[in-house]
Protein backbone atom coordinates (compact mmCIF):
# COMPACT_ATOMS: atom_id res chain seq x y z
CA UNK A 1 0.00 0.00 0.00
CA UNK A 2 0.82 3.61 -0.54
CA UNK A 3 1.81 5.72 2.20
CA UNK A 4 -0.35 8.31 2.45
CA UNK A 5 0.57 11.87 4.50
CA UNK A 6 -2.70 12.95 6.59
CA UNK A 7 -2.66 16.42 7.91
CA UNK A 8 -5.68 17.31 9.93
CA UNK A 9 -7.46 20.28 9.77
CA UNK A 10 -6.88 22.31 13.20
CA UNK A 11 -10.65 23.84 12.66
CA UNK A 12 -13.11 20.62 12.46
CA UNK A 13 -16.51 21.98 11.36
CA UNK A 14 -19.75 21.09 13.11
CA UNK A 15 -21.51 18.34 12.22
CA UNK A 16 -24.99 18.05 10.52
CA UNK A 17 -27.67 16.31 12.13
CA UNK A 18 -28.65 13.54 10.50
CA UNK A 19 -32.42 14.78 10.13
CA UNK A 20 -31.26 18.02 8.08
CA UNK A 21 -29.07 16.33 5.41
CA UNK A 22 -30.09 16.84 1.99
CA UNK A 23 -27.91 16.14 -0.84
CA UNK A 24 -24.51 17.55 -1.72
CA UNK A 25 -24.27 20.75 0.06
CA UNK A 26 -22.32 19.76 3.59
CA UNK A 27 -18.91 18.38 3.49
CA UNK A 28 -16.74 16.98 5.42
CA UNK A 29 -13.30 18.20 7.11
CA UNK A 30 -10.58 16.54 4.64
CA UNK A 31 -10.15 15.42 1.23
CA UNK A 32 -7.42 13.33 -0.83
CA UNK A 33 -5.06 14.84 -2.98
CA UNK A 34 -2.57 13.40 -5.44
CA UNK A 35 -0.80 14.84 -8.90
CA UNK A 36 0.46 13.41 -12.04
CA UNK A 37 2.99 15.15 -14.54
CA UNK A 38 4.29 13.04 -17.56
CA UNK A 39 7.70 12.87 -15.96
CA UNK A 40 6.64 11.39 -12.59
CA UNK A 41 3.39 9.93 -13.09
CA UNK A 42 0.85 9.65 -10.62
CA UNK A 43 2.54 10.64 -7.09
CA UNK A 44 2.16 12.34 -3.60
CA UNK A 45 -1.01 10.77 -2.42
CA UNK A 46 -2.17 12.97 0.92
CA UNK A 47 -5.30 13.29 2.84
CA UNK A 48 -5.40 17.49 3.98
CA UNK A 49 -7.89 19.67 5.01
CA UNK A 50 -11.13 20.28 2.66
CA UNK A 51 -10.11 23.65 1.38
CA UNK A 52 -10.46 25.51 -2.33
CA UNK A 53 -7.76 25.13 -5.08
CA UNK A 54 -5.58 27.70 -6.81
CA UNK A 55 -5.95 27.07 -10.53
CA UNK A 56 -4.49 29.59 -13.49
CA UNK A 57 -7.18 31.15 -15.55
CA UNK A 58 -5.33 29.48 -18.14
CA UNK A 59 -5.92 25.55 -16.66
CA UNK A 60 -6.74 23.55 -19.33
CA UNK A 61 -9.69 21.93 -17.60
CA UNK A 62 -11.32 25.35 -17.13
CA UNK A 63 -11.31 25.56 -21.37
CA UNK A 64 -11.33 21.66 -22.56
CA UNK A 65 -13.40 20.25 -19.69
CA UNK A 66 -11.39 17.15 -19.63
CA UNK A 67 -12.14 15.69 -16.52
CA UNK A 68 -14.14 12.80 -15.51
CA UNK A 69 -15.39 11.51 -11.92
CA UNK A 70 -17.42 9.29 -10.27
CA UNK A 71 -19.97 8.26 -7.30
CA UNK A 72 -20.18 6.24 -4.46
CA UNK A 73 -21.10 5.31 -0.81
CA UNK A 74 -20.60 4.62 2.53
CA UNK A 75 -22.94 3.69 4.55
CA UNK A 76 -22.97 2.87 8.42
CA UNK A 77 -24.85 -0.63 9.19
CA UNK A 78 -26.72 -1.10 12.73
CA UNK A 79 -23.85 -2.39 14.35
CA UNK A 80 -21.96 0.87 13.77
CA UNK A 81 -19.67 -0.24 11.13
CA UNK A 82 -18.46 1.41 8.27
CA UNK A 83 -18.94 -0.13 4.76
CA UNK A 84 -18.22 0.73 1.06
CA UNK A 85 -20.80 -0.33 -1.54
CA UNK A 86 -18.77 -1.91 -4.85
CA UNK A 87 -15.79 -0.08 -4.38
CA UNK A 88 -14.03 -1.60 -6.82
CA UNK A 89 -16.58 -1.35 -9.41
CA UNK A 90 -16.18 2.66 -9.34
CA UNK A 91 -12.32 2.40 -9.24
CA UNK A 92 -13.01 0.49 -12.44
CA UNK A 93 -15.59 2.99 -14.06
CA UNK A 94 -13.08 5.83 -12.93
CA UNK A 95 -10.49 4.53 -15.17
CA UNK A 96 -12.73 4.06 -17.89
CA UNK A 97 -13.52 7.48 -17.90
CA UNK A 98 -10.04 8.22 -17.63
CA UNK A 99 -9.31 6.65 -20.43
CA UNK A 100 -12.32 7.85 -23.08
CA UNK A 101 -11.21 11.47 -21.67
CA UNK A 102 -6.71 10.88 -22.61
CA UNK A 103 -6.29 10.68 -18.75
CA UNK A 104 -3.10 8.81 -17.26
CA UNK A 105 -5.00 5.53 -15.45
CA UNK A 106 -4.31 5.36 -12.03
CA UNK A 107 -3.56 2.10 -9.85
CA UNK A 108 -7.15 0.50 -9.23
CA UNK A 109 -5.57 -0.58 -5.77
CA UNK A 110 -4.65 3.08 -4.98
CA UNK A 111 -8.01 4.12 -5.89
CA UNK A 112 -9.52 1.94 -3.38
CA UNK A 113 -6.80 3.17 -0.92
CA UNK A 114 -8.11 7.09 -1.58
CA UNK A 115 -11.57 6.05 -0.24
CA UNK A 116 -10.73 3.88 3.09
CA UNK A 117 -8.08 6.65 3.53
CA UNK A 118 -10.27 9.57 3.87
CA UNK A 119 -13.37 7.80 4.93
CA UNK A 120 -11.77 6.59 7.58
CA UNK A 121 -10.14 10.07 8.42
CA UNK A 122 -13.82 11.54 8.85
CA UNK A 123 -15.11 8.02 9.59
CA UNK A 124 -17.04 10.25 12.27
CA UNK A 125 -18.97 12.01 9.26
CA UNK A 126 -20.92 8.88 8.53
CA UNK A 127 -24.40 9.50 9.02
CA UNK A 128 -26.17 6.69 10.65
CA UNK A 129 -29.81 7.09 10.30
CA UNK A 130 -31.26 5.02 7.58
CA UNK A 131 -32.32 6.58 4.33
CA UNK A 132 -28.58 8.39 4.98
CA UNK A 133 -24.96 7.84 3.90
CA UNK A 134 -21.61 9.13 3.03
CA UNK A 135 -21.41 10.30 -0.52
CA UNK A 136 -17.95 10.18 -2.25
CA UNK A 137 -17.04 11.67 -4.83
CA UNK A 138 -13.45 11.17 -6.76
CA UNK A 139 -13.09 13.42 -9.29
CA UNK A 140 -9.90 13.95 -12.01
CA UNK A 141 -8.87 17.29 -13.84
CA UNK A 142 -6.64 18.62 -16.07
CA UNK A 143 -4.07 20.86 -14.92
CA UNK A 144 -1.50 22.39 -17.50
CA UNK A 145 -1.77 25.77 -18.23
CA UNK A 146 -2.20 26.46 -22.19
CA UNK A 147 -4.66 27.54 -24.97
CA UNK A 148 -4.80 24.81 -27.61
CA UNK A 149 -6.46 21.85 -28.00
CA UNK A 150 -4.71 18.41 -27.03
CA UNK A 151 -4.54 16.23 -23.54
CA UNK A 152 -3.43 17.70 -20.74
CA UNK A 153 0.79 16.85 -19.24
CA UNK A 154 -0.28 17.49 -15.80
CA UNK A 155 -3.59 16.11 -13.45
CA UNK A 156 -5.40 16.24 -10.18
CA UNK A 157 -6.59 13.32 -8.12
CA UNK A 158 -9.06 14.74 -5.21
CA UNK A 159 -11.90 12.67 -3.63
CA UNK A 160 -14.49 14.88 -1.86
CA UNK A 161 -17.49 13.49 1.19
CA UNK A 162 -20.82 14.75 1.50
CA UNK A 163 -22.88 13.44 4.35
CA UNK A 164 -26.28 13.05 2.00
CA UNK A 165 -30.05 12.82 2.60
CA UNK A 166 -32.54 11.72 -0.32
CA UNK A 167 -31.43 12.65 -3.81
CA UNK A 168 -35.01 13.37 -4.51
CA UNK A 169 -37.40 15.30 -3.09
CA UNK A 170 -39.71 12.70 -3.42
CA UNK A 171 -37.31 9.80 -1.92
CA UNK A 172 -39.02 6.92 -2.52
CA UNK A 173 -42.11 8.19 -3.96
CA UNK A 174 -42.56 7.90 -7.65
CA UNK A 175 -41.12 10.47 -10.02
CA UNK A 176 -42.31 12.57 -13.08
CA UNK A 177 -40.12 12.22 -16.02
CA UNK A 178 -40.59 14.30 -19.40
CA UNK A 179 -39.50 12.39 -22.16
CA UNK A 180 -37.59 14.63 -24.54
CA UNK A 181 -37.14 13.88 -28.33
CA UNK A 182 -36.15 17.43 -29.27
CA UNK A 183 -32.70 17.95 -27.54
CA UNK A 184 -29.58 14.94 -27.44
CA UNK A 185 -27.71 14.01 -24.79
CA UNK A 186 -25.01 11.70 -26.38
CA UNK A 187 -25.07 9.66 -29.36
CA UNK A 188 -22.35 6.51 -30.27
CA UNK A 189 -18.45 7.18 -30.47
CA UNK A 190 -19.38 9.64 -28.32
CA UNK A 191 -18.62 10.65 -24.21
CA UNK A 192 -22.22 8.75 -23.20
CA UNK A 193 -20.31 5.94 -21.65
CA UNK A 194 -17.75 8.14 -19.39
CA UNK A 195 -18.77 9.94 -16.36
CA UNK A 196 -17.75 13.40 -17.30
CA UNK A 197 -18.27 16.83 -16.90
CA UNK A 198 -19.29 17.51 -20.50
CA UNK A 199 -21.91 14.48 -19.98
CA UNK A 200 -23.95 16.87 -17.42
CA UNK A 201 -23.39 20.35 -18.64
CA UNK A 202 -25.13 18.66 -22.24
CA UNK A 203 -28.34 18.12 -19.97
CA UNK A 204 -29.34 20.57 -18.37
CA UNK A 205 -30.87 23.19 -20.32
CA UNK A 206 -33.91 19.94 -21.35
CA UNK A 207 -33.48 19.33 -17.50
CA UNK A 208 -34.65 22.75 -16.82
CA UNK A 209 -37.38 22.93 -19.41
CA UNK A 210 -38.52 19.74 -17.39
CA UNK A 211 -38.64 21.22 -14.13
CA UNK A 212 -41.17 23.87 -15.60
CA UNK A 213 -43.42 21.41 -17.10
CA UNK A 214 -43.50 19.65 -13.34
CA UNK A 215 -41.26 16.89 -13.75
CA UNK A 216 -38.47 15.63 -12.07
CA UNK A 217 -36.21 14.63 -14.69
CA UNK A 218 -35.39 13.94 -18.01
CA UNK A 219 -36.02 10.51 -19.91
CA UNK A 220 -33.33 11.01 -22.65
CA UNK A 221 -33.79 9.01 -26.23
CA UNK A 222 -30.99 7.88 -28.74
CA UNK A 223 -29.49 11.07 -30.64
CA UNK A 224 -30.16 9.15 -34.04
CA UNK A 225 -33.45 7.91 -34.42
CA UNK A 226 -34.85 10.08 -30.95
CA UNK A 227 -37.08 6.82 -30.53
CA UNK A 228 -35.19 4.48 -28.70
CA UNK A 229 -35.08 5.06 -24.66
CA UNK A 230 -31.28 5.61 -23.44
CA UNK A 231 -31.04 6.97 -19.85
CA UNK A 232 -32.54 9.41 -17.27
CA UNK A 233 -30.12 12.28 -16.80
CA UNK A 234 -28.78 10.78 -13.63
CA UNK A 235 -30.16 7.30 -13.75
CA UNK A 236 -30.12 4.33 -15.61
CA UNK A 237 -33.56 3.01 -16.58
CA UNK A 238 -35.80 -0.02 -16.46
CA UNK A 239 -39.36 -1.05 -17.21
CA UNK A 240 -41.31 -4.09 -16.48
CA UNK A 241 -43.85 -4.99 -19.54
CA UNK A 242 -45.53 -8.33 -18.72
CA UNK A 243 -43.23 -10.82 -16.80
CA UNK A 244 -40.66 -9.02 -18.78
CA UNK A 245 -37.76 -6.58 -17.43
CA UNK A 246 -36.19 -4.45 -20.27
CA UNK A 247 -33.12 -2.11 -19.92
CA UNK A 248 -31.25 -0.52 -22.47
CA UNK A 249 -27.91 -1.74 -23.46
CA UNK A 250 -24.81 -0.44 -23.04
CA UNK A 251 -24.11 0.66 -26.53
CA UNK A 252 -21.79 3.30 -25.74
CA UNK A 253 -24.43 6.34 -24.95
CA UNK A 254 -25.16 5.47 -21.73
CA UNK A 255 -23.39 5.07 -18.28
CA UNK A 256 -22.75 1.91 -17.27
CA UNK A 257 -24.37 1.98 -13.63
CA UNK A 258 -23.00 0.21 -11.15
CA UNK A 259 -26.51 -0.33 -9.62
CA UNK A 260 -27.92 -0.92 -13.12
CA UNK A 261 -25.10 -3.89 -12.58
CA UNK A 262 -26.24 -4.60 -9.00
CA UNK A 263 -29.72 -4.72 -9.79
CA UNK A 264 -29.46 -7.07 -13.00
CA UNK A 265 -27.93 -9.81 -10.45
CA UNK A 266 -29.90 -9.54 -8.29
CA UNK A 267 -33.41 -9.94 -10.93
CA UNK A 268 -31.63 -12.48 -12.74
CA UNK A 269 -30.68 -14.37 -9.53
CA UNK A 270 -34.31 -14.49 -9.18
CA UNK A 271 -35.21 -16.34 -12.47
CA UNK A 272 -36.88 -12.99 -13.77
CA UNK A 273 -36.84 -12.62 -17.36
CA UNK A 274 -34.35 -10.23 -18.03
CA UNK A 275 -33.67 -8.09 -21.41
CA UNK A 276 -30.66 -5.83 -22.30
CA UNK A 277 -32.09 -4.85 -25.20
CA UNK A 278 -33.30 -1.41 -27.47
CA UNK A 279 -36.76 -0.60 -25.91
CA UNK A 280 -38.85 2.22 -28.12
CA UNK A 281 -40.60 5.01 -26.22
CA UNK A 282 -43.65 3.93 -28.51
CA UNK A 283 -43.23 0.11 -27.25
CA UNK A 284 -43.78 1.93 -23.72
CA UNK A 285 -46.64 3.94 -24.66
CA UNK A 286 -48.30 0.69 -26.41
CA UNK A 287 -48.13 -1.27 -23.07
CA UNK A 288 -49.36 1.56 -21.57
CA UNK A 289 -52.25 1.17 -23.70
CA UNK A 290 -52.35 -2.50 -23.26
CA UNK A 291 -52.67 -2.43 -19.73
CA UNK A 292 -49.16 -4.19 -19.46
CA UNK A 293 -46.74 -1.75 -18.30
CA UNK A 294 -46.55 -3.17 -14.51
CA UNK A 295 -43.54 -1.04 -13.38
CA UNK A 296 -40.42 1.59 -14.21
CA UNK A 297 -37.81 2.45 -12.10
CA UNK A 298 -34.59 4.36 -12.13
CA UNK A 299 -31.37 2.92 -10.81
CA UNK A 300 -28.09 5.51 -9.70
CA UNK A 301 -26.05 5.55 -6.99
CA UNK A 302 -27.78 8.89 -5.65
CA UNK A 303 -31.08 7.53 -5.74
CA UNK A 304 -30.43 3.83 -5.00
CA UNK A 305 -33.88 2.64 -6.60
CA UNK A 306 -36.16 5.23 -7.80
CA UNK A 307 -40.34 4.39 -8.93
CA UNK A 308 -41.59 6.59 -12.20
CA UNK A 309 -44.99 6.82 -11.56
CA UNK A 310 -45.82 9.27 -14.65
CA UNK A 311 -44.04 9.93 -18.27
CA UNK A 312 -44.87 12.46 -20.54
CA UNK A 313 -44.31 12.29 -23.95
CA UNK A 314 -45.73 14.96 -26.58
CA UNK A 315 -48.27 16.42 -24.70
CA UNK A 316 -49.33 12.72 -23.65
CA UNK A 317 -49.39 11.81 -19.56
CA UNK A 318 -48.46 8.35 -19.03
CA UNK A 319 -49.11 6.91 -15.55
CA UNK A 320 -47.38 3.68 -14.33
CA UNK A 321 -49.18 1.27 -12.02
CA UNK A 322 -51.55 4.44 -10.72
CA UNK A 323 -49.03 6.26 -10.04
CA UNK A 324 -47.85 3.94 -7.14
CA UNK A 325 -44.25 2.41 -6.27
CA UNK A 326 -44.22 -1.09 -7.73
CA UNK A 327 -43.70 -4.39 -5.68
CA UNK A 328 -40.56 -5.47 -7.84
CA UNK A 329 -39.58 -2.10 -7.25
CA UNK A 330 -39.89 -2.08 -3.87
CA UNK A 331 -38.62 -5.30 -3.67
CA UNK A 332 -35.42 -4.00 -5.28
CA UNK A 333 -34.79 -0.91 -3.32
CA UNK A 334 -35.46 -3.02 -0.11
CA UNK A 335 -32.83 -5.19 -0.64
CA UNK A 336 -30.26 -3.71 -2.26
CA UNK A 337 -30.70 -0.97 1.42
CA UNK A 338 -30.70 -4.15 3.19
CA UNK A 339 -26.96 -5.03 1.83
CA UNK A 340 -25.71 -1.65 2.16
CA UNK A 341 -26.35 -0.97 5.71
CA UNK A 342 -25.89 -4.42 6.40
CA UNK A 343 -29.49 -5.80 7.73
CA UNK A 344 -29.62 -8.73 4.91
CA UNK A 345 -26.69 -11.11 3.90
CA UNK A 346 -24.03 -9.53 1.56
CA UNK A 347 -24.00 -12.88 -1.01
CA UNK A 348 -21.58 -11.48 -3.41
CA UNK A 349 -19.25 -9.75 -1.85
CA UNK A 350 -20.14 -5.90 -2.85
CA UNK A 351 -19.18 -4.67 0.64
CA UNK A 352 -15.53 -3.26 2.13
CA UNK A 353 -15.80 -2.30 5.76
CA UNK A 354 -13.42 0.63 6.17
CA UNK A 355 -11.37 -0.96 9.49
CA UNK A 356 -9.53 1.27 12.08
CA UNK A 357 -5.89 -0.09 10.44
CA UNK A 358 -7.18 1.80 7.29
CA UNK A 359 -8.47 4.97 9.03
CA UNK A 360 -4.98 5.77 10.07
CA UNK A 361 -3.14 4.64 6.95
CA UNK A 362 -0.26 7.35 6.54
Amino acid sequence: MAAIAVTRTAHPKPRPADDTLAFGNVFTDHMFLMDYHQDRGWHDPRIVPYGPFTLDPATCVLHYAQAVFDGLKAFRGQDGAVRLFRAPKHAERLNRSCERLCIPRLDPELILQSFTALVGTDQAWVPGKPGTALYIRPTVIASETFLGVHPSSSYIYFVILCPVGAYYAEGMNPVKILVTDQYVRAVQGGLGEAKTSGNYAASLYAAEEAKRQGYTQVLWLDGVHRRYIDEVGTMNIMVKIGDEIVTPPLSGTILPGVTRDSVLTLTRDWGLRVSERPIAIDEVIEASRAGTLAEMWGTGTAAVISPVGELGYKGERIVINGGRTGELTQKLYDTIVGIQYGTAPDRYGWLQEVTPAQSRAA
